[in-house]
């Protein structure tokens, strides 16, 4: 004998709330998101919400969660140099598919398990590569204030992917005075209208620089220890 057929508030759970209202803000935004909208997207009445989330915020938190465990977690002990590159490198394709979080990552009062579990792990991974507590401290805020700062840049430029930036670019260098910004007009000119230039190639660089220097201090606190 089989049950009678479960309703969608029945099937409700608060991981599936999350994963919709995650769906309708990389859609639509996150000023599309409320407690309404993720309901008529799982086609419940948004009473049925308040029984696994409740409120907006709280839904926030677990949006934040959600992604924060789409991040690699590096694992402590391994080759701290390559792990932490992976860990920006996925961060960084994730806060992509989900730009609507860039803001939010470190912005809850009420950090999820896998936000938490996350931190650990950067933490576990610089401390056991030898970092000292400060270092760590140095370490983690540089590198986030690069992926965070990086992506801000990157959702907010005024063209899509593949869209002609020549022609772009030179509607900005025909509204310049004559003559003037030289500097500006050699860069764009001659680096960033080019083909094969995609300003998104920066990010790399930018960790490469970051993660060199910490490579730095970490030696050199090694020498001081060792003296």
């Amino acid at each position: 004998m089989t049950g009678r057929p479960r309703s969608g508030a029945e099937r409700l759970t608060r991981g599936g709330i999350v994963a919709a209202a995650v769906e309708l803000a990389d859609t639509e935004g996150l000023g599309a998101l409320s407690m309404r909208s993720v309901a008529q997207q799982l086609s419940v009445t948004p009473m049925s919400l308040y029984n696994h989330v409740a409120n907006k915020e709280e839904l926030l938190d677990g949006m934040v969660d959600a992604v924060f465990a789409e991040f690699y977690a590096p694992a402590p002990g391994a080759e701290w140099h390559s792990e932490l590159r992976r860990r920006a490198l996925t961060a960084r394709e994730a806060l992509k598919r989900h730009p609507w979080a860039v803001g939010l990552m470190d912005s809850r009062r009420n950090a999820g398990y896998e936000t938490l579990l996350h931190h650990d792990a950067v933490i576990g991974c610089l401390r056991e590569a030898g970092f000292s507590l400060a270092l760590t401290g140095h370490a983690f805020a540089v590198l986030d204030a690069h992926l965070y700062g990086f992506l801000i840049q990157e959702v907010s430029m005024p063209f899509e992917p593949g869209q002609d930036l020549a022609e772009l670019g030179h509607q900005i260098m025909a509204a310049l005075p004559e003559g003037q910004l030289p500097y500006f007009r050699e860069f764009t000119l001659e680096h960033a209208l080019q083909p094969g230039y995609d300003f998104g190639d920066e990010f790399e660089v930018g960790l490469e620089l970051i993660l060199d220097g910490l490579a730095q201090r970490l030696a050199s606190t090694d020498r001081e220890r060792a003296s």
